[in-house]
C-alpha cells in the first residue's frame, strides 16, 4: 500500500507542475506618456556682490559691472523671453538713491535677445529690461546649439552728488529671467 501511494504522490506532484503552465495568463498593458516641456528660464549674476568705484574727475558717477549668464528654453512658434532687473532695496538716506533715479545702467554682448538699448534707470517700483527679444524656438545648454550659458553685460552708473553724506551704502537688485 505505501509503494501505491509514493506513486499516487508521484503522479500528484507531477500533474500540479504541468498545471501552471497550462493555466498561465499574461496581460500586457500599454501607457501613452504625454510629456510637454514648458518655457524655462535659469540665471546666474556672476558676482554676487558689485563695488561701484569712482571714476573721473571730481563728482563724476561711480561706476561698476556685471555679467549675467543665463539659459532659456522658448515655445517653438509664439515663444520669447526676456532678463529684467529690480531694485528691491534702496541705498540708506542721506547717500544716492535709486527712487530718485541715481542709479543706471546700459547693457551691452548680450548672445541670445536683444540687450537694452541707451541708459535705463533702474526703479524699485517696476522692472525694466536688460534682454529682450528672445526669439521663439530659442533652447540654450545642453543638447541645444549656440552659447551654453549665454550672456549679457551690465554697466551700471551711481550719481555722485556732493550733498551726499560720506559713508558706505548698499542697495538690492533682484534679476528676473521669464520663458513662454
Amino acid at each position: 500500500m505505501r509503494a501505491v501511494l509514493t506513486a499516487g504522490c508521484i503522479s500528484l506532484v507531477m500533474l500540479l507542475a504541468f498545471v501552471p503552465a497550462a493555466l498561465s495568463n499574461t496581460v500586457t498593458g500599454t501607457q501613452t506618456l504625454n510629456p510637454r516641456p514648458g518655457a524655462i528660464g535659469k540665471l546666474q549674476v556672476v558676482t554676487s556682490s558689485v563695488t561701484l568705484t569712482h571714476t573721473g574727475t571730481t563728482f563724476a558717477a561711480f561706476a561698476g559691472g556685471d555679467t549675467i549668464n543665463y539659459k532659456i528654453r522658448t515655445t517653438i512658434s509664439t515663444g520669447t523671453g526676456a532678463i529684467t532687473v529690480k531694485a528691491t532695496s534702496n541705498f540708506a538716506a542721506g547717500g544716492p538713491s535709486v527712487t530718485n533715479g541715481d542709479l543706471t545702467y546700459t547693457c551691452s554682448g548680450a548672445t541670445l535677445g536683444t540687450g537694452c538699448s541707451g541708459s535705463q534707470t533702474v526703479s524699485t517700483a517696476a522692472s525694466t529690461n536688460i534682454v529682450t527679444s528672445v526669439p521663439a524656438g530659442s533652447c540654450t545648454g545642453s543638447g541645444c546649439s549656440g552659447a551654453d550659458p549665454n550672456s549679457v553685460s551690465l554697466n551700471l552708473s551711481l550719481l555722485d552728488n556732493p550733498a551726499f553724506q560720506t559713508g558706505s551704502y548698499s542697495a538690492t537688485l533682484t534679476f528676473t529671467i521669464s520663458g513662454v
